[in-house]
C-alpha cells in the first residue's frame, strides 16, 4: 500500500519561491536571462517562479530522462527535447525541480556551457543529497531535504502525483 505525508505545504513552497524570485531579480537586474526549465517536473515551479519575477526573461525547455518508471535514477542520461534558443553570449539560468544524484544537472550544465553561454547558474527547488554521485553547484536553492521519495508540485512517481499542491514523502 502506498501512503504519503506532507513535507512542504503549499504556503511554505510559495513563500520560498517568492524569495528565490527576489534573489534572481537582484542578481539579473539589467539583464534578460534565458530560463531553461527541465521538463516534466519543473512545470509548476517555473510557472510560479516566473510569476514573481519582475525582470524580463526568455524561456526554453529541455526534457531529460534518467528515471523512466523507477524510483531510482538509471544513471543513463537521455535528452529527448533540446533548447531551441541560441545561448551564445547569453546568461542562462537552469531551473530544476529536484537534484539528487546530481548526474542530470551536471550533464546539462556542461552541455549548455559548450554552447557559448556568457554564464550559467542553477535554480533548484529541492536538493536531496542522500544519493549524490557528483558535485553540483546550486546557485539558488529552495529547500534541502535529506531523504525520502518526494511527490507533488510537479514531482512524480511513474507519472503520478504531479498535480498535488504540496510536496509529500511517498512511502512505497
Amino acid at each position: 500500500m502506498v501512503s504519503k505525508r506532507v513535507i512542504l505545504s503549499e504556503e511554505q513552497i510559495q513563500q520560498r519561491v517568492r524569495e528565490l524570485a527576489e534573489q534572481i531579480d537582484r542578481d539579473y537586474e539589467n539583464k534578460t536571462p534565458i530560463l531553461v526549465g527541465v521538463l516534466n517536473g519543473v512545470f509548476r515551479f517555473i510557472a510560479d517562479l516566473t510569476s514573481y519575477l519582475t525582470i524580463p526573461a526568455q524561456f526554453d525547455f529541455v526534457r531529460i530522462s534518467s528515471y523512466g518508471k523507477s524510483s531510482e535514477s538509471s544513471g543513463r542520461i537521455r535528452l529527448t527535447k533540446d533548447v531551441e534558443l541560441d545561448l551564445t553570449g547569453r546568461h542562462v539560468l537552469v531551473i530544476e525541480d529536484i537534484v539528487d544524484s546530481g548526474l542530470t544537472l551536471d550533464w546539462l550544465v556542461k552541455n549548455l556551457k559548450d554552447r557559448g553561454a556568457a554564464s550559467i547558474k542553477t535554480c533548484v527547488l529541492i536538493d536531496k543529497p542522500e544519493r549524490r554521485e557528483c558535485a553540483v553547484t546550486l546557485d539558488y536553492l529552495g529547500f534541502l531535504i535529506e531523504e525520502g521519495f518526494l511527490v507533488g508540485y510537479g514531482l512524480d512517481y511513474a507519472e503520478e502525483y504531479r498535480y498535488l499542491n504540496a510536496i509529500y514523502h511517498l512511502e512505497l
